[in-house]
């Protein structure tokens, strides 16, 4: 009687899934050895984390181009200031996303010297560019080309270092100065005036102003003259007036804010 067949032994895909490890960059998967002299161990270190970083810089130099085209390309432009992109606020003034600007560029073309020196040189070459900023201290500079790539490096700041839990960390813009303007627009001072049917005396009116200490208003970041309030009563005359802060100029802020 011939002997039973004996079926392959049936292979597990969870051990396969095993074998296979996420994808990582080259200077990772290289060992660091652990024995011999120390200095051997740590130049080992060091070289490995240099390598480690040069697709990082790649791509670092990479965005600085691609926004001082969006830059060169638009500018003039009233949609977007000269930025090349729109950064969104919310109602408490964080950055809610970024798009690109709609208008039609001013400049067809730029020349690659143009383009290489507003990404290496200045403190414009990052204008354009998003980065993030965690509570615990860990940050990055604007680097990332809009707010989606932002927000999911700091994602994995989180993963690693939280847990996967959200702390409080957002990201931040750079952007230029009249979009910078377009986005704050300062408001217009109220013009001095008389006010003659208040229905209060004078020393009514005149209370009407906020007494602080000069030092705490700095420190609150008021102006130290109005306690924040960017207007002052007088009395003068027999008349009632209402002035604009000679200090603050009507915006409430000290003034290096201010300005």
């Amino acid at each position: 009687m011939p002997p039973a067949k004996r079926k392959p032994a049936r292979r597990s895909t969870t051990a396969k899934a095993r074998r296979t490890s996420a994808r990582k960059h080259p200077a990772r998967r290289v060992k660091i050895p652990r024995t011999g002299p120390l200095h051997q161990q740590i130049g080992a270190r060091m070289v490995l984390f240099a390598v480690s970083h040069l697709d990082t810089r790649g791509d670092t130099v990479r965005s600085r181009k691609d926004a001082a085209i969006l830059r060169a390309t638009h500018k003039g432009c009233t949609t977007c200031q000269g930025n090349g992109q729109i950064f969104t606020k919310g109602k408490d003034g964080s950055f809610t996303g970024s798009k690109p600007c709609p208008a039609k560029p001013t400049k067809e073309r730029v020349s690659r010297l143009e383009v290489w020196k507003a990404s290496r040189f200045g403190a414009d070459k990052n204008t354009g560019l998003v980065g993030w900023a965690c509570p615990c201290g860990r940050k990055e500079k604007p680097r990332y080309r809009d707010a989606r790539e932002a927000t999911k490096a700091l994602r994995t700041h989180e993963r690693q270092k939280h847990g996967g839990k959200t702390v409080g960390g957002a990201w931040y813009a750079q952007a230029t100065e009249g979009a910078k303007q377009a986005a704050d627009p300062k408001p217009e001072p109220m013009p001095s005036k008389v006010v003659a049917d208040s229905g209060m005396t004078d020393e009514q009116w005149i209370k009407q102003n906020k007494k602080m200490h000069p030092g705490k208003a700095i420190a609150a970041g008021l102006c130290w003259m109005c306690a924040g309030n960017g207007k002052l009563h007088g009395a003068f005359g027999n008349q009632q007036i209402l002035a604009v802060c000679p200090e603050c100029k009507g915006s409430g802020k000290p003034v290096k804010a201010a300005a």
